[in-house]
């Protein structure tokens, strides 16, 4: 065997006259006598299964390969294997070295999702793993990704127990930082149904909408798993004439015409308020609620 320093190959993305290529660069040998380098790109094909897609000899401490929609597409895990031999003794040859596996599309992060019915906002962030490529379109390149959530076949059927700050996402390209070409930001709320509807899930799908690169039309992103844990809800009430329940179990009555303010949040953007007019006429100095506005 050909004992050399560890190869260690790292895959990273980048555009070669305007398409996407992912590069596989590796520490270079000791350079006496001259090293030449086998390479070999797989694609994984089936969980712990991979397939091999090129291969080339190179004296370069770098192989490229095409993201061509064929061989490599997007959502494919890339990985390359590099074995370095002495030109001219092929069977003086190191031991061959892998990649990590280097995934080639839209990654969210995080992976999954676990939130709670508190109103709070978590950020999702959107992220493609390779460039933006548009020839022609230097001044408005971008892939725009439609977002849309989904029940996950809880108890209760239903709509699904999260919202999203936006139905879509811009990917505008970004000089690509190891894995990072080009990212977005949306934020994920728990839907605050007032119901003991247990923990739900959910998910979110991003779908590329109608791009103008050959290599994205084919192509739907894995989705996100947004878990909602259930909280308990309180309960207030105005009734009859009207008597009114607070939250914490107070009791008072309110026999007064007028609009009121029957509840409002310190924390979030919302209140009640609640009309009443006389409906006791002469005899007794009894209202009732006539109208109800909530925000």
């Amino acid at each position: 065997k050909l004992t050399s320093p560890a190869l260690q190959p790292v895959i990273t993305p980048e555009l070669v006259q305007g398409r996407v290529h992912l590069k596989c660069s590796y520490s270079p040998a000791s350079p006496e006598p001259p090293v030449q380098y086998r390479v070999l790109w797989s694609r994984l094909s089936s969980p712990g299964k991979r397939e091999q897609v090129h291969h080339e000899t190179t004296p370069q401490s770098f192989s490229y390969v095409e993201m061509d929609g064929a061989n490599l597409r997007l959502g494919d895990t890339v990985f390359c294997t590099v074995t370095a031999f002495r030109r001219g003794t092929p069977e003086q040859q190191s031991l061959p070295e892998d990649s990590k596996g280097f995934y080639a599309g839209i990654k969210f992060l995080p992976e999954s999702l676990e939130i709670a019915e508190d109103g709070k906002e978590h950020v999702l962030t959107v992220l493609s793993t390779v460039p933006i490529a548009c020839p022609g379109q230097d001044d408005s390149c971008k892939i725009t990704l439609q977002l849309s959530t989904e029940d996950l076949g809880s108890r209760v059927p239903g709509p699904p127990d999260i919202a999203l700050s936006a139905c879509r996402v811009d990917l505008r390209p970004e000089p690509c930082s190891g894995s990072r070409c080009a990212a977005a930001r949306v934020a994920v709320t728990a839907v605050t149904d007032f119901a003991q509807d247990g923990h739900r899930g959910s998910r979110i799908r991003a779908q590329p909408l109608a791009p103008g690169d050959a290599l994205w039309r084919a192509y739907t992103p894995g989705d996100v798993k947004v878990t909602v844990r259930d909280l308990p809800t309180g309960n207030c009430y105005s009734f009859t004439d009207p008597h009114i329940i607070t939250f914490d179990g107070w009791r008072y009555d309110n026999y007064k015409i007028g609009t009121f303010l029957l509840s409002r949040s310190e924390s979030r953007a919302f209140e009640v308020h609640v009309r009443q007019w006389d409906c006791g006429g002469h005899r007794s100095a009894t209202a009732c609620n006539c109208g109800v506005a909530a925000r």
